[in-house]
């Protein structure tokens, strides 16, 4: 009799339900039963997730012309932290691309899964690029216009132009039509993917401000007003990556003029 470790194994390797699947079921022991009942949960998720990917495909699919039309989506991360850049990507991605299935909006998904689909879209995107806003431009223009601005640069860093784009809640003035897509991170595959882009270059640069500034704790709060974070400004005051114009340190700037 195969033993209930192989067949756990075979379910490993099963792709599809099949003829074999069928009649494992007839197997009384409970560890083959377990094994059954897991494999299905998992075949389910895969289903979902595919089912998912589609949609958003299909999403921007509708926004082509041509077939052979390019759609650029475009994201950003880090709008509402009192310190750190605020980081938008661009990413046009290829007509087929079934190996970013599960790729979602960036928040929804786990810090290893990020960066893991970050390393696959660089790898796949027919073309990528991500613009790093500093806080003293955000304080020149507010978050909004800073946000639009590096939004429009990431577009036009693109070695390859796209024919449309399509951006999350963003009206942008490029060389191509443009669509401001509400909750485009949950519709659109392309924005989806430059979500993850933005997201995990933003990390990365805030695990690298902790090093610098190992009082805020950037690498756990991302700049966000966490409440370390806001006991290091009052112990040590803020720095150059800081957002002037965000409370509390717009106020501890006015204190200092």
């Amino acid at each position: 009799m195969t033993t209930i470790q192989q067949i756990k194994d075979l379910l490993r390797d099963l792709q599809e339900p099949n003829e074999w699947l069928e009649e494992l079921q007839s197997d009384e022991r409970k560890g083959v039963q377990n094994a059954i009942t897991q494999w299905k949960k998992q075949y389910e998720k895969k289903q979902r997730l595919f089912a998912d990917y589609l949609q958003k495909k299909a999403f921007d699919d509708s926004y082509k012309t041509t077939n052979i039309s390019l759609i650029a989506g475009i994201d950003e991360a880090g709008r509402g932290p009192l310190a750190g850049p605020v980081v938008t990507a661009a990413v046009i991605l290829p007509e087929e691309c079934a190996i970013l299935v599960g790729v979602d909006d960036s928040k929804k998904i786990s810090k290893a899964q990020r960066q893991q689909f970050a390393e696959l879209i660089k790898e796949q995107a027919v073309a990528y690029s991500v613009h790093i806003q500093p806080a003293v431009v955000i304080d020149e223009l507010n978050i909004y216009q800073a946000t639009k601005q590096s939004m429009e640069e990431a577009v036009n860093q693109l070695t390859i132009k796209p024919h449309t784009v399509v951006a999350d809640a963003m009206n942008l003035n490029v060389d191509c039509p443009a669509y401001s897509i509400i909750k485009g991170d949950e519709k659109s595959l392309a924005i989806a993917a430059a979500s993850i882009l933005a997201k995990t270059t933003r990390d990365d640069l805030m695990t690298e401000l902790h090093e610098q500034f190992p009082w805020y704790g950037f690498d756990e709060n991302a700049g966000y007003g966490t409440a370390k974070h806001l006991q290091g400004l009052e112990t040590h005051g803020f720095t150059v990556h800081h957002r002037k114009s965000f409370e509390p340190i717009k106020t501890m700037w006015s204190d200092r003029q």
